[in-house]
């Protein structure tokens, strides 16, 4: 398995302290993070229960999505190391949206819109150039990019549209997008624990 490889089992070197594989962690977080969220966004919650994301944007989506990163440069995990650090820091930075953005009073909602569709836009740039070198990792995680790089593009059309559909749109691929890491994380926690391969994550290289 390559260096890239988000499921791989932890390797034992002589002499050399055992680090767990911090992937399945850090694509649980963001899994669970996202499937909360995308509820909402696809409009099987209320949008008045979006501050429900919050705790989990902070804590798990957020700092044990983070630590993983870190943990992952440990491990000389590139890009396992970019991702988790990045996206743990995208959901901190939900976070900080959700309590600290107050546009200024009178601001047109079309301002704040295009200002959220930037932010998404962003985002959008980043999963998409990640889905490169994801294509050296395994099918799993590179279905996980893949999809999350449409969530982003939908979600950020909405707010730049002000469309409801768009979003909705968004929120189904993120539902998507949860269900494919939480298997990536599924089959890396379980291969390591059993000690061979359970659940194929398909080698891409």
């Amino acid at each position: 398995m390559t260096d890239t490889d988000l499921s791989r089992p932890a390797p034992a070197t002589g002499g050399a302290v055992v680090i767990a594989d911090p992937g399945p962690l850090g694509l649980a977080a963001f899994a669970m993070t996202t499937f909360v969220l995308s509820c909402v966004n696809a409009g099987l919650l209320n949008v008045g229960v979006e501050s429900v994301v919050a705790g989990l944007a902070l804590f798990y989506g957020g700092t044990a999505q983070f630590v993983a990163g870190l943990w992952e440069f440990r491990q000389g995990n590139t890009f396992g190391a970019t991702a988790f650090t990045s996206f743990g820091a995208f959901w901190l930075a939900f976070w900080g949206l959700a309590h600290f953005f107050t546009p200024t009073a009178g601001l047109p909602a079309s301002d704040v819109n295009h200002a959220l569709g930037v932010f998404l836009l962003g985002w959008t740039i980043f999963t998409a150039y990640m889905v490169v070198p994801s294509l050296r990792t395994t099918a799993a995680i590179a279905a996980v990019f893949v999809a999350l790089t449409l969530t982003f593009l939908f979600l950020a059309l909405g707010k730049f549209d002000d469309s409801s559909s768009l979003t909705k749109v968004g929120g189904w691929l993120g539902l998507l997008t949860a269900l494919l890491a939480w298997y990536a994380s599924f089959a890396g926690v379980t291969n390591a624990t059993w000690k061979r391969i359970v659940l194929p994550v398909w080698p891409l290289a």
